[in-house]
């Protein structure tokens, strides 16, 4: 009994092993080696790529329609720190009555900061617009903690309502038509051809 035994172990040890060496040698001949790219491309999609921004309308478009009696309730945003009145008191920024067209950091008496004093230069809509947006990418080092109004139109409304409070407003920027601003583009478009022109020849 034990030989039969014996004999049905080797049995089954001689398939099991001659599995394993089939495995083996099958693994050998058919293994694929999958190769990794050292790096991946990325290629941009054609549709971002032809994606077209489209621009809103000008500082000087929004001010011939800005709507002062909304500026003043943005101005409710700055009451803490300024006041707008012609003689009104300065606060922790200073009064702001006159201050389209005033020189930057011009108010006698008033503390301010040293990038703002240094900053020279005129209020204008311009500067004023972008001040509005956000004074500390306007003017890096300012103490002035005011995030910023996001909107276009809402800060056109507070400029238009800052303008009234003025013996002498300056003019308004003038609006430049699409007409004009189409020519300008495509005589700068011509000036910059000639000169690359000009330079292949040299």
């Amino acid at each position: 009994m034990s030989l039969e035994s014996n004999k049905v172990f080797a049995a089954v040890l001689s398939s099991a092993l001659l599995i394993m060496v089939i495995s083996m040698v099958a693994e050998s001949v058919f293994h694929e080696e999958h190769a990794k790219p050292a790096f991946t491309v990325e290629v941009a999609s054609t549709d971002a790529a032809e994606e077209v921004v489209e621009e809103g309308p000008s500082l000087a478009e929004l001010l011939q329609t800005a709507d002062a009696s909304k500026g003043e309730r943005q101005f409710a945003k700055c009451k803490s720190c300024h006041t707008v009145e012609n003689g009104g008191r300065d606060g922790t920024g200073p009064n702001l009555y006159g201050v389209l067209g005033r020189d930057v950091a011009a108010t006698d008496g008033f503390r301010y900061s040293g990038a703002l004093s240094e900053h020279g230069g005129t209020w204008t809509y311009e500067l004023m617009n972008e001040w509005l947006a956000s004074p500390k990418n306007t003017v890096p080092g300012t103490s002035m903690a005011f995030a910023g109004i996001r909107k276009d139109e809402q800060r056109a409304d507070l400029i238009a309502y800052l303008r009234t409070f003025s013996d002498n407003p300056p003019a308004l920027p003038e609006v430049v038509a699409e007409e004009e601003a189409a020519e300008e583009a495509v005589d700068g478009d011509a000036e910059m051809a000639e000169e690359g022109a000009e330079e292949a020849s040299n």
